[in-house]
């Protein structure tokens, strides 16, 4: 009995504890995500960094290159958002003109079908302004983290200085040689998860990129940095970021070429996502659809859209955390897509 007891107090202790942790991150979030978005874009930074060292670069000439690299994208990435934008907003009122001639259009067909649809509806689910409520509201959380980009280029770099010593401290004050492995696996399998998710990413927006310049759908450039960035959230990123390419090519083309970018954002996804990801990065690193949808609202509550955004990546690094240890595997496995 008094072993039930004590169990049954150290649930109550951890939960508490859990509970206290997470209010802790959600009040201290605008210190925090900052912070996270630094080490993710460390993390991918890393492989790159390590790639010019192995090629025989010194290390401040190798720092000097992902400096550079990392200046450029950000500018790049900024003007392409401010450029979209403001086009996007130029051209507004002519895609209200032809998404209230789409509704009208679909009303009389409907009429004439003999069903009836609710008018005001209609009007309000082909309003653009929702589209342009949907795409500001991604900006705004997007143009936030661009404005932290001074601090994460200097995180980066100090990491980047700190990584060739890190392992010899590592080495230095573990007790035992199973610590130090522990977190090599650990660190090797994050650094590995990251770079083949920013490599297949980087694919998916380029491939959607490339098929709405073919089709000659407005912005595509932004709507490929979309899937890109989207493509971190499994599923349900690629479903968020195909709606605004849709909605614009039914505002240009009619429904014809729409059929096409969804065919063609379908078949994206599904050979990259079905296919090369789970090849590239084996069952071991999947994760559950449900815990990845539960992830999604967790991480999302706790740090807002940027949480949306790195759920999956903070979820795979407790997953690989939890997986690295033998007494903790078993959750890694209630975690993953697989046994």
């Amino acid at each position: 009995m008094p072993s039930s007891k004590t169990a049954a107090s150290n649930f109550l202790l951890s939960f508490a504890a859990f509970v206290i942790v997470i209010a802790g991150l959600k009040l201290s979030s605008s210190f925090i995500v900052p912070i996270l978005l630094a080490i993710f874009f460390s993390i991918i930074c890393l492989p790159i960094f390590y790639f010019f060292r192995k090629k025989g670069l010194p290390g401040w000439l190798a720092l000097i290159i992902v400096f550079l690299l990392i200046v450029v994208i950000i500018a790049a990435t900024g003007v392409l958002i401010g450029s979209s934008v403001q086009g996007f907003s130029d051209n507004l009122p002519l895609y209200q003109q032809r998404l209230s001639a789409i509704a009208e259009k679909t009303l009389t067909i409907a009429s004439d079908l003999g069903v009836k649809l609710p008018k005001e509806k209609l009007l309000k689910l082909f309003n653009p302004g929702t589209l342009v409520k949907y795409i500001g509201t991604s900006l705004k959380s997007f143009g936030n983290v661009m404005s932290n980009s001074f601090f994460v280029i200097l995180f980066v770099i100090f990491v980047l200085l700190e990584s060739s010593v890190f392992s010899k401290k590592l080495k230095h004050i573990a007790k035992t040689p199973d610590t130090v492995t522990y977190f090599e696996t650990f660190f090797n399998n994050v650094t590995r998860y990251m770079a083949l998710k920013t490599i297949l990413s980087l694919i998916t927006g380029l491939c959607a990129a490339v098929l709405l310049l073919i089709l000659g759908v407005d912005f595509a450039l932004l709507w490929g940095l979309a899937a890109f960035l989207l493509n971190f959230i499994p599923t349900i990123g690629s479903l968020i970021a195909a709606i605004p390419p849709i909605v614009i090519a039914l505002i240009q083309f009619g429904i014809g070429k729409t059929i096409v970018v969804m065919i063609g954002y379908a078949v994206i996804n599904i050979i990259i996502g079905n296919v090369i990801e789970p090849r590239a990065m084996g069952k071991k690193l999947g994760l559950s659809t449900l815990v990845v949808f539960i992830s999604l609202i967790f991480w999302g509550w706790v740090f807002g859209p940027v949480g949306m955004f790195l759920s999956v990546p903070l979820t795979m690094v407790v997953k690989i955390a939890l997986d690295s240890q033998e007494d903790t595997r078993w959750i890694a496995i209630l975690l993953s897509d697989d046994v």
